[in-house]
């Protein structure tokens, strides 16, 4: 571990990094002339920086930067003084994860090590805290594989690997709310035991007394008091509550797992209780305030977003007690402001950096608000951070999370809802390259579908994303279709994509790229589908389905026989919640619905897929084991169709190594321009 260097070299080591970083010409500067395309380790590098946080008085800024080596490092900055950053911790085997801050003083983190694979993180994260001034390192939480050389101050309360940190109350205290997982014998997680630790100290003591078994999710008051347990076994999720000044959980909701009457959202000051629920026609997760004496939320939304679910914080003013704002994810990030101060805050920071999403930080404890944290990004522009001082309408750069990206060169992102073949509402994201990425002089373009993994989750919003500004910048469209299954649309959105992993969620792809290429928007005859797991599969079954509306295949860490998700093996991640109750509920019953499931199965498609496919995965991967890999490569080979096959020894459900990413993207590259930009290969 490399702390040991005098800080005055700390500082100025990050500062040339950070400089070099703002000062260097954009990637476009070279390519003027040449119309050179940006470097794939552009898009799939780490980022200069990763994240930044304010202080509770709005004093200090924490950021996670590319340190020494290029490792993830972590730096304070103090605001006022417009000192260069300083690096309190930056570790020679280890990289900064995530950081919080508790109180002014101390931050705590936890680590990865970004130079092995997603398959070698088999640890718990750990947890470490360190003093502004990069003092007093000390480890709270023991790593499951102790990787780090130098751990900092280790003690006899050091808590064991099968813990993590939930949350940082909006105290004084020097403590932080810690999750202590419960494991069966097959690592199994069963319950989730909360508990305060103090960082000085390493002492704990329990807030799970009395709590119900099996509990899962928490929720805490600002102070950091628990107020909402959601306990889950068998597929039914129990919701609890504990009133402020009750020891005893009064038990408000018994609902199917799947299918909860309204999520616990957030607990104020005041305790009151604020839940997502659906409302209107497409039962979208609206706002909502629980009402104790009706035991059910208020029927009146306090917020709704029409055809999206509210997602995003509610902000709090710093006595703990009044909401002033809350930010929310439609199709884009937005915050809504109820305090007038921050809405006029906001509007000049919209003024200043217009055509982006600016998302406001603020002092979490301060009564009045003397300088904001802007991070403004768009989706051409990944993203800086800036210090805005309203008083004076000074504004100071702290950092650009991809410094070498030039926005002027990037795609544009537009958002569509159109209509599926059975009417159903059908968001589609379309991004389009620009004018200056190869193959935009004659006619339409190809097209990359690029269908999201989960799939019980959102694809994308309005963003600079990695994967479809790369496949733009090499001139392909790239349609990304928000199927059915997919959440953040309402929970009719949700519910419809219920044991249709084979059906309807594939027809909503085919529905978007026959959409596309109807308004030509595509050359529709050169298309090819690609995704990483759940998109994986949809690009399996696309091919074998719809063997007419694509030309090639890209498949990543992809289920290929949903009949091996039921599997109890050490080699799987699922649990038995999972395997017994949610996936027989969302994807098939393992006896009621056998036949629907090989249906389902790509492997039990392979003699139809004859387009081009490239097949990649982790030999680590415990979400997807490589045994769906081995088994459809298998079958393919029998059908006389042999994908072209890469695995990563060492990475698990997707790629951490930047070598891993830059190698399987620029395999990606090559098969797309085989086999979009070449002879139509004959199927």
């Amino acid at each position: 571990m490399s702390v040991e260097f005098p800080l005055a070299a700390r500082m100025a080591a990050l500062w040339m990094v950070l400089a070099s970083s703002l000062l260097a010409p954009p990637a476009g500067a070279a390519a003027a002339n040449g119309l050179q395309l940006p470097s794939i380790k552009s898009f799939f590098r780490n980022p200069d920086v990763a994240d930044i946080r304010m202080s509770p008085s709005g004093q200090w800024l924490a950021m996670i930067v590319r340190g020494q080596a290029t490792r993830n490092a972590l730096a304070v900055v103090d605001i006022d003084n417009k000192t260069p950053p300083a690096i309190v911790a930056n570790f020679s085997d280890a990289d900064i994860r995530s950081v919080r801050w508790v109180g002014d003083d101390r931050l705590v983190f936890n680590l990865l090590d970004g130079e092995r694979g997603g398959g070698d993180q088999a640890f718990g994260p750990g947890l470490y805290s360190i003093h502004r001034d990069g003092s007093d390192l000390r480890q709270l939480i023991k790593s499951k594989r102790e990787f780090v050389r130098q751990a900092g101050t280790i003690r006899r309360e050091t808590l064991e690997w099968n813990h993590e940190l939930l949350a940082v109350p909006r105290d004084d205290s020097p403590e932080v709310i810690i999750g202590e997982y419960d494991l069966n014998y097959a690592y199994e997680v069963q319950a989730v035991k909360a508990l305060r630790l103090d960082i000085d100290t390493g002492r704990t003591h329990s807030l799970a007394v009395g709590s119900p078994a099996y509990s899962r999710e928490w929720l805490f008051d600002p102070k950091g008091e628990p107020r909402v347990v959601v306990a889950e076994h068998e597929g039914v999720a129990r919701t609890y509550w504990r009133a402020p000044g009750q020891d005893a959980w009064a038990l408000i909701a018994t609902d199917p797992a799947q299918q909860r009457s309204f999520s616990p959202y957030f607990v104020d000051g005041a305790g009151n209780l604020f839940v997502s629920a659906g409302h209107g026609k497409d039962r979208s997760g609206a706002l909502k305030r629980f009402n104790f004496a009706t035991g059910k939320p208020d029927g009146d939304p306090l917020v709704v977003t029409p055809g999206f679910d509210v997602s995003g914080p509610m902000i709090l003013d710093a006595s703990g007690t009044n909401v002033v704002g809350l930010r929310i994810v439609t199709d884009s990030v937005t915050s809504v402001w109820f305090d007038p101060a921050m809405s006029a805050i906001q509007k000049a920071v919209d003024a200043r950096l217009p055509g982006h999403a600016n998302v406001i930080a603020t002092c979490s404890r301060c009564a009045q608000v003397r300088s904001v944290l802007v991070f403004s990004s768009s989706d051409q522009d990944p993203g800086s951070y800036w210090i805005y001082r309203p008083a004076s309408d000074d504004w100071r750069l702290i950092g650009k999370k991809r410094a070498d990206i030039d926005a002027t060169r990037m795609a544009t992102l537009d958002f569509y809802r159109i209509k599926a073949r059975d009417a159903m509402d059908l968001p589609v994201w379309v991004t389009t390259p620009p004018k200056s990425a190869p193959g935009g002089a004659s006619g339409p373009r190809a097209a990359v579908v690029l269908v999201h993994g989960g799939p019980w989750m959102r694809g994308t919003y309005w963003r600079w994303d990695p994967e479809a500004q790369f496949l733009a910048s090499r001139g392909y469209v790239v349609i990304e279709p928000e199927f059915r299954g997919s959440r953040g649309f309402g929970f009719v959105h949700f519910r419809a994509g219920w044991k249709q992993w084979e059906g309807a969620m594939q027809d909503d792809v085919a529905d978007a790229v026959r959409w596309a290429a109807g308004k030509g928007l595509i050359d529709g005859k050169r298309v090819c589908i690609a995704g990483g797991s759940y998109g994986g599969y949809a690009t399996l079954m696309g091919l074998a389905r719809y063997a007419d509306l694509y030309r090639c295949g890209v498949a990543w860490v992809a289920v290929t026989d949903p009949r091996l998700l039921f599997q109890d093996s050490w080699q799987s991640d699922f649990d038995a919640e999972n395997r017994n109750f949610a996936i027989p509920t969302l994807v098939g019953d393992p006896v009621k619905d056998a036949e629907l499931l090989r249906a389902a199965a790509p492997v039990e498609h392979a003699a139809q897929i004859r387009a081009p496919l490239l097949l990649a995965f982790g030999t680590q991967d415990r979400r997807v084991p490589l045994e769906h890999g081995t088994l459809m490569r298998d079958a393919l080979h029998a059908a006389g169709r042999d994908p072209e096959w890469v695995v990563y020894v060492d990475e698990g459900h997707g790629w951490l190594k930047v070598e891993n990413r830059l190698d399987f993207w620029g395999r990606v590259e090559r098969f797309l321009d085989q086999n979009l930009n070449g002879v139509a290969p004959a199927h």
